[in-house]
């Protein structure tokens, strides 16, 4: 099955769209591997406590067949981030599944992945989307090529689902 890397923030990740996504990857067999901006614990929105299993800054396109960036307010330290846009578009270049939920696809924006595509997000983050040359839909998810985007907690099995789709 397939290796799914999922990226979460250090603190104020939404719990949700970690944990039910991770529930019904390895539901489906597939590997998962966390990751964040350190290796210490990582503290969830409501409470759920996180030990990454390795930095983000040293994932490789080779290490996962999928990408996936977790939501949360916390997931702002990634809107900007080098190292975020360098794998991301590493990722989609060798046409691994990038995904992301609630307002993580600003970090697909900003790096350039969603010119011409359709997209959704939580809702704050629409102007960005839109300035980045995204189509917005405003659909709970998204799938366009190999990006999957989905716009919040309440979608959170859906996009996992979305997510598995397209590594099929």
């Amino acid at each position: 099955m397939a290796k799914i890397a999922m990226v979460i923030a250090r603190t104020n990740f939404r719990d949700e769209e970690y944990l039910h996504p991770k529930e019904e990857f390895l539901k489906n067999g597939h590997e998962v591997i966390t990751a964040s901006s350190w290796t210490k614990e990582c503290k969830g929105t409501y409470g759920a406590v996180v030990q990454p299993d390795m930095n983000y800054a040293e994932l490789r396109t080779d290490d996962f067949d999928a990408l996936v960036f977790v939501g949360g307010g916390g997931s702002s330290e990634y809107f900007d981030s080098p190292v975020a846009h360098t794998l991301l578009r590493n990722a989609y270049r060798e046409k691994k599944v990038v995904a992301a939920i609630c307002i993580a696809p600003v970090i697909l924006s900003r790096a350039g992945l969603l010119q011409g595509k359709k997209a959704t997000v939580y809702l704050d983050g629409k102007d960005d989307l839109i300035k980045g040359g995204a189509n917005y839909t405003g659909n709970p998810v998204e799938i366009d090529g190999m990006i999957v985007t989905g716009n919040g907690p309440d979608a959170a099995r859906q996009f996992a689902q979305a997510v598995m789709e397209k590594l099929k």
